[in-house]
C-alpha cells in the first residue's frame, strides 16, 4: 500500500553540506563578515563533536536574516543552487526516488534546509512536497529574523514527519526515512523502514547495532554527466 518516503538533504541525496557552502559563498560575496563566517564555522565544528545545539545556531542564523529582502534571499538561493549544489546529487539518489515512484508512495524531503533550497529541490527532483525550515516575514517582504514553527532538526523533524503523516491517515509504521546523519535518530527510530545513507561515524555504529540497512549512493556526477543533465533539462523546457 502507498505510504511516504521521507529523505534528508545534505550529505544524502548530495554529497556534501550545503550549509557549510552556503556561508562560504555568502563570505566570498560580501554578505557576512569574516566574524560571522568563523562563528558559524566554529559552532559547525562544535555541533560535529557533540559540543553544541544546532537548534542554537540555526536560531543565530535565521536571526541574522532580520531586515533582508525575501526576494532578494529567494534569487541568491537560486543562484546558489545552480552553481554549487545542483552538480552534487549522488549518482544513486535518483534511484531510490524512482523505487518509491514505482511504488506509489508519497515522496517529500525532510531537511533543516530553508524554504528557498528546498523548493529548487524539489523542483529538480519532482518530489511532492517539502518539510524544511521556513523563516517569518513581515507585510513589507523582510525577513524579521524568526523561524515559522518548530525548527526542522532533530526531533523537530519527528514533529514534522508525525504530522504530516497524520493529516495523510497515514502510520509512520509503514513509513521510509533515508538520511546520514545522527541527528535525525529520532525519525529513524519511528519510521517502520529506516534506511541509512553514506552514514556519519556515530550513525554507521548506531545502524551496525541495530540492524538497519546501510546504502552507499556513491559520489556525485562527473562534470560531463552533470553537464548532459543540465543540456537536456534545457531542452525539455524550450
Amino acid at each position: 500500500m502507498p505510504a511516504i518516503a521521507f529523505f534528508d538533504f545534505d550529505e544524502t541525496l548530495i554529497v556534501g553540506n550545503s550549509g557549510r557552502l552556503w556561508i562560504r559563498r555568502e563570505l566570498r560575496q560580501g554578505h557576512i563578515s569574516r566574524s560571522q563566517f568563523f562563528r558559524a564555522a566554529v559552532w559547525m565544528l562544535r555541533y560535529r563533536l557533540g559540543w553544541a545545539s544546532m537548534d542554537d545556531a540555526l536560531r543565530t542564523a535565521i536571526g541574522s536574516l532580520r531586515g533582508q529582502s525575501e526576494q532578494t534571499l529567494r534569487q541568491r538561493t537560486r543562484d546558489f543552487y545552480e552553481t554549487e549544489v545542483r552538480m552534487l546529487y549522488r549518482t544513486g539518489a535518483r534511484s531510490a526516488l524512482d523505487r518509491h515512484r514505482r511504488r506509489g508512495d508519497a515522496i517529500v524531503l525532510l531537511t533543516a534546509s530553508s524554504l528557498y533550497l528546498s523548493e529548487l529541490v524539489a523542483e529538480e527532483l519532482g518530489l511532492d512536497d517539502v518539510l524544511c525550515n521556513r523563516f517569518e516575514v513581515d507585510d513589507s517582504g523582510a525577513h524579521t529574523g524568526r523561524p515559522v514553527g518548530t525548527l526542522c532538526f532533530g526531533a523537530g523533524k519527528l514533529g514534522y514527519a508525525e504530522a504530516y503523516a497524520r493529516d495523510r491517515g497515514v502510520s509512520l509504521a509503514d513509513c521510509w526515512f533515508y538520511t546520514d546523519s545522527f541527528s535525525d535518530l529520532p525519525v529513524l527510530e519511528r519510521v517502520g523502514h529506516p534506511v541509512v545513507v553514506n552514514p556519519d561515524p556515530r550513525l554507521r555504529r548506531e545502524a551496525e547495532r541495530r540492524g538497519w540497512p546501510v546504502e552507499w549512493w556513491g559520489e556525485a556526477l562527473s562534470p560531463d554527466d552533470a553537464g548532459s543533465r543540465l543540456l537536456e533539462r534545457s531542452r525539455q523546457e524550450s
